[in-house]
């Protein structure tokens, strides 16, 4: 089952924010109640978003192991991102 959950987290992030965001507490208390900084990650880098939020919610450094995921998160955001450019400029 956790296999699962983290299979729909990668594929759907997005979704995987609004739910948290409208069922539980999580972002509010990663966030510390703020909505510009979840609303900018929805957009832009939703896996590092919920990465940068499970660290913080677990107490987690940012820092060693922990700041590795959330850089991996950041290049697998942005890989997305741009991937659509590269296809255009090819046709």
């Amino acid at each position: 089952m956790p296999c699962l959950l983290l299979f729909v987290v990668l594929l759907f992030p997005r979704v995987t924010l609004a739910l948290m965001w409208f069922f539980s507490t999580y972002l509010q208390r990663a966030f510390h109640d703020q909505l510009a900084l979840p609303l900018i990650g929805f957009f832009f880098l939703p896996l590092t978003t919920l990465v940068y939020a499970y660290e913080l919610n677990n107490h987690m450094p940012t820092a060693g192991i922990n700041l590795l995921w959330l850089l991996i998160a950041v290049v697998i955001d942005l890989g997305g991102l741009g991937g659509g450019a590269h296809r255009q400029s090819r046709r």
